[in-house]
């Protein structure tokens, strides 16, 4: 038993205290952050080995090996940290702080509001550039808060729920493993020509593989807590049409529970892309509508967390 609850506060407290120096501090903008270190890693590899022949193959290897060096450099240095019980604990919950964006998606979505809430649509659109992949420039009112809600959806997914699922099954260590996953998708995954081949296994695979069970569980949250029946009915009907295997559900969702509709065309790198239409209401958003979104991506956030813990006290206690 003492063991057990060792065990639990060592998975419970970087847990508990990542979440709330979340709360209480967003992205730490200028601290030293182990993404920008991801990022520096893939931009190296990009430029060594994104040429030539066998690009794909180089892809693989390369998003493989990455992963894997993370995954393993932090499996060790849990162990080697193992006999210094407070340190491990201060390195973990610090870590999880770094991989969870919850507050820092919300300010961002918040910041470009206040701009469309001022009726100042030119820096809206310059705010939302920093979220979104699409061009912004000629963005509408209306579209710019399409565009927040439907980052809002699906980054409360990869950048919220799914760090917590994988801190969940394996801990800080596969949790930022998920993270550089994620930042290669965000950075070499296009389907460009740049990046077609070389981006294909971190996106098509990695990330999207990765993202599968997520995405589903964020949007189940986001429609049963409490119960939207259209919620349910939008993810049912439109889910499975979005270009992206996951982003669907958990925008499939949000659209529902607002009765809204969104998709439709967009320019993503210079070219016109039609995402298929997810609701029929094209109705005006609203501030409330934002609003909305920003308080359901938070209590999705608490009710994972409460899921996690109970499963996890849960399974000791019978084990």
């Amino acid at each position: 038993m003492h063991q057990f609850f060792i065990t639990y506060q060592n998975f419970l407290i970087p847990l508990l205290g990542g979440l709330l120096l979340d709360a209480l501090i967003g992205d730490p903008h200028r601290l030293p952050h182990p993404i920008r270190l991801f990022g520096n890693m893939i931009s190296w590899c990009d430029r060594q080995f994104n040429r030539g022949n066998h690009r794909k193959r180089k892809g693989i290897v390369v998003a493989l090996g990455l992963v894997l060096l993370l995954f393993l450099f932090l499996f060790g240095l849990e162990r080697i940290l193992s006999p210094y019980p407070v340190v491990l604990l201060v390195v973990n919950t610090v870590l999880f702080f770094y991989a969870i964006s919850n507050r820092s998606l919300i300010s961002e979505a918040m910041k470009v509001e206040k701009m469309v809430v001022k009726d100042n649509i030119p820096a809206a659109r310059k705010q939302l550039s920093w979220i979104v992949g699409r061009d912004t420039s000629r963005l509408t009112a209306k579209q710019i808060r399409t565009a927040t809600l439907e980052t809002l959806a699906e980054n409360l997914s990869d950048g919220v729920i799914a760090p917590l699922f994988f801190y969940a099954l394996g801990g800080i260590p596969l949790m930022m493993a998920y993270k550089m996953i994620n930042t290669m998708d965000s950075m070499i995954g296009y389907k460009d020509d740049k990046y077609r081949n070389f981006g294909w296994f971190a996106a098509r695979i990695l990330d999207d593989g990765a993202n599968y069970l997520p995405a589903r569980m964020t949007a189940l949250l986001m429609v049963v807590f409490p119960p939207s029946g259209r919620g349910f009915h939008f993810i049912n009907q439109y889910a499975r049409y979005h270009a992206s295997p996951n982003s669907g559900y958990p925008e499939s969702a949000l659209a529902g529970i607002l009765d809204c509709r969104f998709g439709g065309p967009n320019i993503y790198h210079g070219k016109l892309v039609e995402k298929p239409y997810i609701g029929e209401n094209d109705r005006e958003l609203t501030h409330t509508d934002v609003r909305h979104a920003c308080f359901i991506n938070i209590r999705v956030t608490l009710i994972t967390a409460l899921i996690i813990i109970l499963i996890f006290y849960g399974l000791f206690l019978f084990f």
